[in-house]
């Protein structure tokens, strides 16, 4: 059975840095794509960074280039978000999906994604 769980969410004053950590269970993360989105109130879920399974790259949406980073961890088998210079425009609730048979074009795409968390919320705030 797979699941995802995601810790690490919270509040933040604008600059500052959080980590996210999404640990997931059921299958091995370098096997899979996984990837971090968020939704704000009022808005579509949007992608924010991913590892594609094929060619282990790490994908990142152009707002946040720069600022996060998604890395790996095959021993603890999680993928987590580092969250830097974070801005008032990145509070949402951020999720953490995978999947096993996407394609490098449905990367973006949350509706690709089969396997989600629950969510951790990020607020940035002064």
């Amino acid at each position: 059975q797979v699941l995802l769980v995601e810790s690490g969410g919270g509040l933040v004053q604008p600059g500052g840095s959080l980590r996210l950590s999404c640990a997931a269970s059921g299958f091995a993360v370098n096997t899979y794509t996984v990837s971090w989105f968020r939704q704000s109130p009022g808005k579509d879920r949007e992608f924010v960074a991913g590892t594609f399974r094929r060619d282990r790259k790490l994908y990142y949406a152009d707002a946040v280039k720069g600022r996060f980073t998604i890395s790996r961890d095959t021993v603890e088998n999680t993928v987590s978000l580092q969250m830097d210079r974070l801005d008032y425009s990145d509070t949402a609730v951020y999720y953490c999906a995978a999947d096993r048979t996407i394609i490098l074009s449905g990367m973006h795409q949350d509706q690709a994604y089969e396997y989600w968390g629950q969510g951790t919320q990020v607020t940035v705030s002064s």
